[in-house]
Parts: C-alpha cells; structure tokens; sequence
C-alpha cells in the first residue's frame, strides 16, 4: 500500500522516518529494530511467512528505553527465548545463571517493582544446614538500565563460607533475530578488568562486577566469589552490563522523559483506581524515547517487545491521551512527527508516513499514515486548548495546514477514499478521523487568523450529512454504522470497534465538543449495541462483534479487546450522557487490569465474560504499550470530563453523574501550564481542587 504521490526521504536523522518510496513497513526506531519485521506482522499478530512468535506474556519485562530486559519468573536468565539484556535493540547479555555452593537457588517469587525493575526471591540449601529450613535466602534485582543486583542474606547463627559462581554468556543478537529464533551460537568471551567482555560483528558488551571476582574462567564465562558471611549478614554483588561505549553512555530519555511526563496521581473508592493509573504512568515513561537529531523530543515507542519502532498515528493518539497531564509529550511528539512529513510532488501540502495495519477479515489493510496525517491537526488544536505555547503552536502550524490542505485535495467534495488495493473503498473509521481533522482543524485555522478554515467547515458540514444518509443500515434492531462503503455504494455490514471512533468528536473552545458524524438517534442506537454482549466482552470492547461472521476472540481485528479502542469507546459514550455503557466497559477493563497485575497488555482474548473466567492473554500483545498505557489517563479523566480552553481562560466539567467508581480524584494534571486537581463524588459532582488563578470554572 502506498501514497498515491511518490514521497520523498524525510530529513536525515529524523526520529520516524521510512525509505523513500511506497509507505508499507513501519521503520525502526533509531537503533531499536522491529521484532515483528521478523517475527510478525505491522501492526498485528505474525502473518504468513513469520517465524513463530515466543510467550512472553508470563515474563517479567522491565523497559526504560532503549534498555529492556526480559526475564523468566523464577530470575535465571538461561538464554531461552528473549530472555537476556537489551540495548538499542541488541542483546548484550543472554545468559546469568547463579549458583551458590554449588547449587542452583531455589525460586520462591518474581515480580515487578515499576516498569523499568523486577525483583527475585530465591533460597538455596548448603551442606551446613542443619534441618529442612533453609538459611540463605537471595534477592536480585534486575534494571532495564544494564544492571543487576544479586544480595545473599544468611539466617544461620555461625559464619558461613560460600562459593558463588555466576555463569555469563551472550549472542549479540537483534531483538528480531532473537524472536524469529535466528540468534545464532554464544560468542567466546574474555576476561576484561573485574568481568568479561564479547566481541560481535560490530557490536561489543561487557559486564562488569563489583567487588570483583576472586577467578574469572574466559573459556566458560564463569565469575567466582569466596563469600564469608557472619551470623545474620549479607554479601552483595553487583553487575553492570553495557555496551564498550559504556564511558560514554547511550542517553536515555532521562529527565527529558520525567518533564514530557510528569508525575500525576489517582484515588479512589475503588481501590484498583490508584495502582492502575500509576502503572499506566510508569508504562508510558518507560517507552518513551529521543529523538536523536533532537535529542530534547521525546515520544512514545509503541510497545514492547514486539513494536519498538515507531507508529506515528500511535504516538500522536498516546500523546493526545496524556494532555490532561502535559503538553509536553504532545509538542515533542508532534516535531518529530513533523519532521517526516512527505511532500506532494511540490505542492504546498503532505501526508504523513505510517506502517500498513491489519483491518480484520472484512476490510483489506489500511495505511497508518492517513490516520497519523489526520490525527496531527487534532492533536494540535486540541493541545492549544490544554494550554500549548501559541509559539509552539506557530511553529507547528504550517505542518497541520500541509495536513489540511491534503485531506481536502484527497477528498475534494466527497468522502476521503484512503491509497490502496480495494479502488474507491471508504472506511467509515477513516472518515470519523477525517470530520474530527477538519471541525478541530477549521476552528484552529481561523483562530490563528490563517487562510482554509471555511473550507475546512464546509468540508465537514457536508460530510456529517452525507454519511449519516449513506452509512446508516436499516434493520428490525434499529440499524447500525457500516464498517465502509464501496466504490459502487454497496455497504460493508460487520459491526466492529472501529465504529467507537464515530464518539469521538473533540474538542473545541468553550467547553464545546464537535458535532458527531451520527445524528442523536444514530448515536443513540450505537451506544446500545456497543453496550450490548455482542460487542462488550466483560471484559472490554471486542474488534468484532461475537455474532459477526470471522469472528475470533484472538482475532488482532477480529474480536480481541484492544484497550485504546475501548478507552475511546468509554470517553465518547460518557461525553455523550450514555453512562451506563461507558461505566459497564470501565469496570470491564478495570476488572482486567487487576487480573493482569495492572500493567494493561494492548490487547488480550475477546473471550465472554463469566463468573469463573479471567481474561487470556494474547500471545503477539506489547506489554506494555503506548495506547494501552495512555489509555489509562483517558479512562480516568474522562470521568471528570474535563473540558479546557487555555486561550480563552476557562475550563469546564462535565462528569460521569452516576460515578461507576465512586468518588475518585485526580491530581498533578495541568490545564493553561498550571497544576489542576479534580474531584468527582459519589454523587457524581465535579468540584476543582486546584487550577490556575486566571482560569474560570465552569460546568
């Protein structure tokens, strides 16, 4: 699939960019090669011609890009599967095995401290134990950041003297080499200062120890300690892992990331309110990465391990998400999304770049970077709102214009038919972005005093009333919203998620939400078939409905719960007074969460919901993703229903008024630059903590 103009190369260095010529593939983040080039497919699960994915679902992944580190629950890293140390997409170490007194440590317990750490707990038996109890216990402490700490605790009432060996080996893999089982034999290492040291065609790692190793053996990559504990101490070890660039550290997002990002909390009377908005916090920081070139832009990789080259409709959409906390990720993701921008043979407008996705069984793949070029002026207009600089809003102006400008020439006076195989095919998601792109896009052109939003208005105005005549299908139930439309009008049936981007209208001044593509009867009936069990697994939003022809409850598209499209579902019912089916799907994803430790994978099995029953993993899910963990914030604030207008000096709310979680409240968020905090009751009454002097509350 590609754009129907031949674009040219973005500018060197830039942080999304893709080869010139036909958009098809998503590129690779710098230095962070895509799994699922070898592994599986853009976007989805592995498509014909990929090797076999591995399970990661049940490890122990800890991120802080570009470091990842994927461990098996009982510690040991063994070098099966993914299991080992990354960096920038490369394996540093593969294997860490640890044996004290010759035995290998029994696991009693692996879990996750935050994103970026993972803990294991271990005892060991020594022929000095004098019953069943055992006197050492062992604690690592394993960092995405290239570091472990391994810490032996003695319980035993004399001193003991141990041998502790820890077996090193590695590959220097590629991420996507290690999924699609290419990894290739262990490389000979070598005794370098106080550890060993791998050399690879054009990649080096070493690990360092502290205190260092009493012997080193190269030949089978073997640390060893003498360790003397007294009664009741403790002996720890250290390892650092890098690459033999480590006196000048790759940098990380770092501070940038906590400024993009900053700290926010939820509570609640739901308990599960709190942990799961702060893993969806620490989720989002972990994946952000820099922009090379613009080492201060920072945005969101869309999800491990599978995904770690950039999506750009993904980060734009994680970005929009998280401006009730910031509109620092949003401007940093929009310049480096700008710098991609493709041009029109010469002409004064352009698309953006964006890998082909999946669409399910009814539709043919669609090109993300239509979406990603619709969703720029969104995510602009309604960052102004949330209080962006007008200088940074400048800046970036002209790229939404060139976003503008092509959408109209694409479209001209009827629908926008998206570049593709399937000729004139017109897919009613598509053209929900469009209408968004066009409404925000118009009030932010004539605000800024620039040429096109009349147009703009128009554009849509004619849309909204056209597609509500020629996308509705009539039926005994009460009719529902075509999928798409073909070029000689026949309409595609299968109701799916996608129709929940028909709610989503944004947002505009004074509180205001854009008109929808559906008329108050429309959207009255789709709320009731979203909320019906056709369509809410119990769990969550389905991609397709259980009764719909190809449905598979693994289905990428097909029937699995993709968590950004039910966050958008449950935003766009509750701004449109349809509580009861926003609060069903909340507590839905909620109840998920808590069975998935609170970090929400970006999709899991569309599986019916019963007494019994907890949600199944899906075996190609990122966890964590960029949609998925931003969605979290949308979840939340959307029962607020905060409503900015940053340059005009007000904010309004509209909350949830039957409040599915009981009172909850949200602090650290920042409207017009400013803290903001926000209580909504049990009762549903909205009341502001905190804001901005010159803001107005209103409601």
């Amino acid at each position: 699939m590609a754009f129907n103009v031949p674009p040219r190369a973005p500018a060197p260095g830039g942080p999304m960019s893709t080869a010139p010529g036909p958009v098809r593939r998503q590129a690779p983040a710098p230095g962070l090669p895509d799994a699922r080039r070898t592994g599986g497919a853009p976007g989805g699960g592995p498509g014909p011609g990929y090797g076999e994915l591995p399970s990661v679902h049940s490890a122990l992944i800890s991120v802080a890009l570009p470091g990842l580190v994927v461990s098996a629950e009982h510690g040991q890293l063994t070098g099966h599967g993914l299991e080992g140390f990354y960096r920038n997409g490369r394996r540093l170490l593969a294997r860490c095995q640890l044996k004290v007194a010759g035995r290998e440590p029994i696991a009693l317990q692996g879990r996750p401290i935050s994103a970026d750490r993972a803990r294991f707990s271990a005892v060991v038996r020594t022929p000095a134990d004098s019953g069943p109890d055992p006197e050492i216990a062992i604690e690592r402490v394993r960092r995405a950041d290239g570091s472990e700490r391994i810490t032996l605790r003695s319980a035993s009432p004399r001193p003991l003297r141990l041998p502790v060996e820890i077996a090193l080996g590695t590959d220097l893999a590629e991420l996507g080499a290690v999924a699609a089982g290419r990894a290739g034999p262990e490389l000979p290492g070598s005794v370098h200062a106080s550890g060993m040291r791998w050399t690879g065609p054009g990649a080096h790692a070493v690990v360092s120890a502290q205190p260092p190793p009493a012997d080193a053996l190269a030949s089978a990559g073997v640390l060893r300690w003498d360790v003397e504990l007294p009664p009741g101490g403790s002996y720890t070890i250290e390892l650092h892992i890098r690459t033999d660039r480590a006196d000048r550290p790759a940098r990380s997002p770092g501070q940038a990331a906590g400024q993009a990002l900053p700290h926010a909390e939820a509570e609640g009377d739901d308990p599960r309110v709190a942990p799961l908005f702060q893993s969806g916090l620490d989720d989002l920081r972990a994946l952000l990465v820099r922009d090379p070139a613009h080492p201060a832009d920072v945005y969101a990789a869309a999800g491990v391990p599978w995904r770690t080259g950039p999506a750009p409709a993904e980060a734009l959409w994680a970005a929009r998400m998280a401006l009730p906390l910031t509109t620092r990720l949003a401007a940093a993701t929009l310049r480096a999304v700008a710098r991609t921008q493709l041009s029109d043979n010469g002409r004064d407008l352009g698309p953006l770049p964006g890998p082909v996705r999946d669409a399910g069984p009814h539709l043919p793949p669609s090109c993300t970077g239509v979406e990603a070029t619709l969703a720029f002026p969104v995510v602009l207009a309604e960052a102004r709102r949330w209080g962006l600089a007008e200088s940074e809003v400048a800046e970036l102006l002209p790229v939404a214009e060139r976003c503008l400008r092509w959408l109209r020439a694409r479209a001209g006076t009827g629908y926008l038919v998206e570049p593709g195989p399937a000729v004139g095919l017109v897919r009613a998601e598509t053209q929900a972005h469009a209408h968004r792109a066009a409404v925000l896009g118009s009030e932010l052109l004539s605000e800024c005093g620039r040429p096109g939003a009349e147009e703009c208005a128009v554009w849509a105005a004619a849309l909204r009333e056209r597609f509500r005549e020629e996308f509705w299908i009539e039926d005994l139930a009460g009719g529902r919203p075509a999928a798409a439309r073909t070029a000689d009008g026949r309409l595609v049936p299968p109701l799916g998620a996608g129709a929940a981007h028909l709610l989503d209208t944004g947002l505009l001044g004074a509180g205001q939400l854009a008109a929808g593509l559906l008329d108050k009867v429309q959207t009255e009936q789709l709320a009731r078939l979203l909320g019906s069990p056709v369509m809410d697994s119990g769990w969550g939003l389905r991609g397709l409905g259980a009764k719909e022809a190809g449905y598979n409850p693994f289905g990428h598209r097909a029937g699995a719960v993709r968590v950004y499209d039910t966050a958008v579902a449950v935003a766009g019912l509750a701004a449109a007074g349809y509580e009861k089916e926003a609060g069903a799907l909340l507590r839905g994803v909620l109840d998920a969460a808590e069975a998935f430790g609170y970090r929400l994978p970006e999709m899991y099995a569309g599986e019916q919901r019963t007494a019994d029953s907890a949600p199944l993993p899906h075996p190609a899910a990122c966890r964590p993703a960029a949609v998925a963990a931003a969605s979290v914030v949308q979840l939340f604030t959307a029962l607020a229903g905060i409503r900015p207008d940053a340059p005009a000096g007000t904010v309004a709310l509209f909350p949830v008024r039957s409040a599915p979680l009981g009172a909850v409240r949200l602090s650290g968020l920042s409207v017009a630059g400013e803290p903001f905090a926000v209580r909504v009751s049990r009762l549903g009454v909205g009341m502001v903590e905190q804001a901005a002097d010159r803001l107005q509350l209103g409601g």
